[in-house]
């Protein structure tokens, strides 16, 4: 619900605290309120050209394989090729399982990163969400989410009355982010409720007791500011409360969710149930959300570990249903975003946290495999129609020096939303690199 906290929260001589006073709506974000998720605007170390740009971030949580999906292997001894043959794309060289036909129509619209290296922490792919590893190892120097930095540097681009980022994903209360991180709680991502009753006044109030709460709140916040110990704890309170009620009272902020309002045609062509969630990233991107999260095949009980696409065991009955899925919905919201004229604004990006082993094993599965995996790319700018890298007879790793997590995200900054890669932020004044390699992947842009 919408509250505008404090330290020590006053009361009024009925008893009810200024917390209690001020709750407006419904806003659940997960322990946070929204006064809490909106941040004082930002300017710096951004590209003023880089306009209304956003990153729609499609993870496949568990590790997808890669040689059953982008990189397959049909002469490979029959321990690695695995059950299924490749197709040809639109793209000659672009190559793809079979089992999505949908995406071999649109390769022109699409970039494959076939050689990425990755460094995860087991199944947290914070190193997706950040450049890093999880936290625990990474300690004191926790890195904020990708999404987090972008609500950061870019808050001074995206309209008032929408959150900066935004998370789709449903995992189960799996948390695999790292969050703000040193950037506070004003940047962590907005998970709206399904039938965002976040978005709505509680009933009985009205616009106008808004308005006198409004009023009662301001003079509250100015007695904290004289309360304040120089902490700055009251600054930009203001700006977090407007945006606040901004999105409260704004019809775009609850449209921009609700894709009902879609015709029917379109809806059809994402697919139901959790499909639609692409459906309503794009709608959110559309709008001026600039990062938008979600997880393919989060709902799916085809898997025996952490994820759908974790497939220790049983991969190809698995993938058999999986994939089908996957090509459906990424057709259409590939289809959808360049219908729309929005593939130079918007790109999206699908990757898992790690590739899975080329040999089968005894459980005809494939278990966690670091050296090697993919990255789909479309829209954003970038170079699209091409495949990127490659790796060896067998798909065991890169053949020339691979890219990693970390080069991805310095490509998404730079040349899609026009935040340098080497602007430094940090807590207690220790300032950071946004990453540690900044390198590009010089084929995508």
């Amino acid at each position: 619900m919408l509250t505008v906290l404090g330290a020590n929260p006053m009361h009024f001589c009925d008893g009810f605290s200024r917390r209690n006073f001020l709750k407006l709506g419904t806003l659940g974000l997960g322990g946070l309120t929204l006064a809490e998720l909106l941040q004082l605007k930002a300017r710096g170390a951004i590209d003023p050209r880089s306009g209304s740009k956003a990153v729609i971030y499609v993870y496949l949580w568990g590790g997808p394989s890669h040689i059953d999906t982008y990189d397959m292997r049909p002469d490979a001894p029959v321990e690695y090729r695995g059950a299924f043959k490749p197709i040809r794309t639109n793209v000659p060289g672009f190559d793809i399982c079979e089992l999505m036909p949908l995406q071999a129509q649109i390769a022109d619209k699409l970039a494959l990163v076939r050689n990425l290296k990755f460094n995860p922490n087991f199944h947290d792919p914070v190193e997706l969400f950040s450049g890093f590893r999880k936290p625990t190892e990474a300690g004191v120097a926790a890195r904020p989410d990708f999404g987090s930095v972008v609500s950061k540097l870019r808050s001074g681009v995206r309209p008032r009355d929408l959150p900066a980022y935004v998370a789709l994903d449903k995992t189960a209360g799996y948390e695999f982010r790292n969050g703000p991180a040193y950037l506070g709680l004003a940047h962590k991502a907005f998970v709206p409720g399904d039938k965002l009753e976040s978005l709505t006044l509680r009933r009985g109030v009205t616009l106008e007791r808004l308005h006198d709460r409004q009023v009662l709140m301001r003079s509250f916040d100015q007695l904290r500011r004289d309360m304040d110990t120089g902490q700055g704890i009251m600054d930009g309170m203001d700006s977090f409360t407007a945006q606040a009620l901004d999105m409260i009272t704004s019809p775009r902020t609850r449209e921009a969710f609700d894709v009902s309002r879609e015709p029917e045609r379109l809806r059809t062509r994402y697919g139901d149930g959790e499909a639609l969630r692409l459906l309503q990233a794009r709608r959110l991107v559309e709008a001026g959300v600039q990062v938008v999260t979600l997880t393919a095949n989060a709902e799916s009980k085809t898997w025996d570990l952490a994820g759908p696409w974790d497939n220790h065991s049983k991969i190809f009955p698995s993938l058999r249903q999986e994939l089908p899925q996957l090509d459906k919905r990424l057709y259409a919201l590939v289809t959808d975003l360049y219908e729309r004229g929005l593939d130079q604004n918007v790109a999206v990006l699908v990757w898992g946290e790690m590739g899975r082993t080329p040999k089968v094993n005894g459980g005809a599965g494939r278990d966690h495999w670091e050296r090697v995996g993919f990255a789909l790319v479309a829209g954003g700018g970038l170079k699209m129609g091409q495949v990127v890298g490659a790796t060896t007879a067998q798909g065991e790793m890169s053949v020339n020096r691979p890219y990693t997590p970390q080069n991805m995200l310095a490509t998404l900054y730079d040349n899609v939303l026009g935040i340098d890669p080497a602007t430094t932020l940090g807590p207690d004044g220790r300032p950071m690199y946004l990453l540690d390699n900044r390198e590009k992947i010089a084929e995508l842009v």
